[in-house]
């Protein structure tokens, strides 16, 4: 039986941007084109294996957490709802972007908290919530409950993932969990890499909706839609 497709809201910047560059090629994918990439040069000779997790979401932050759809809701629904949530009026955050450890992996995170960014994640979470389908037991028990605190679980069980609202972190995944040893020297190439970059301020000025067709394939954009600034 082939699997349930799966549906997340992602920041992913614009396909043009030297962002999208920079993390698609580290990651060897493009979620926008659905086409593998040659790694950068330079990079470590397993390269391959540290990015293998990351490298099946594409170059992206979680605003809502992959799910499958809830019984009696479509694609194309959701795709309004897309649509209309970035339609609505908002504060658009900004922030510093820097290339840092974060839980064992290395990401693009902001420099300091944006309560602008921590409002526009919480939207995400409630408003597209009626999308979601149920946790499953066996979903549940791959979060590993016990090894999260009670207000985790409690997350877990109310919005189907754990890292929500208040344990809400914006990070644009670039590796795998490293070892200590291996962690240290492969941000400062990450940092130097990003450097070239040449970014200071990043906005959050859209979201974009991720499709996996079954579990054996991986993410891809199906739409994105700029988010609407509030001019007041």
């Amino acid at each position: 039986m082939a699997s349930t497709p799966r549906y997340a809201i992602y920041y992913a910047p614009s396909p043009d941007s030297a962002l999208h560059r920079f993390g698609s090629t580290l990651l060897g994918y493009d979620a926008v084109s659905g086409d593998d990439l040659p790694f950068p040069d330079g990079v470590t000779p397993d390269w391959r294996e540290v990015t293998e997790d990351p490298r099946k979401y594409g170059f992206h932050a979680t605003l809502k957490a992959p799910t499958a759809l809830a019984d009696g809701r479509s694609e194309a629904e959701l795709l309004d709802a897309c649509a209309a949530f970035a339609g609505r009026a908002r504060r658009i955050p900004v922030i510093e972007p820097v290339v840092d450890a974060i839980s064992g992996f290395i990401a693009v995170i902001p420099a300091s908290r944006s309560d602008d960014l921590q409002q526009l994640a919480a939207d995400c979470v409630t408003e597209f919530d009626a999308f979601r389908a149920p946790l499953t037991p066996e979903d549940r028990a791959r979060r590993r409950p016990e090894k999260l605190t009670g207000r985790q679980c409690d997350y877990l069980d109310r919005w189907g993932y754990p890292y929500v609202m208040e344990e809400f972190r914006f990070h644009m995944t670039l590796t795998g969990r490293l070892s200590d040893e291996r962690r240290g020297p492969i941000v400062a190439q990450l940092r130097i890499r990003f450097a070239a970059v040449d970014l200071t301020r990043l906005a959050i000025d859209r979201i974009a909706l991720f499709k996996q067709t079954d579990s054996a394939s991986r993410f891809c954009i199906i739409g994105s839609w700029p988010l609407r600034a509030d001019r007041d």
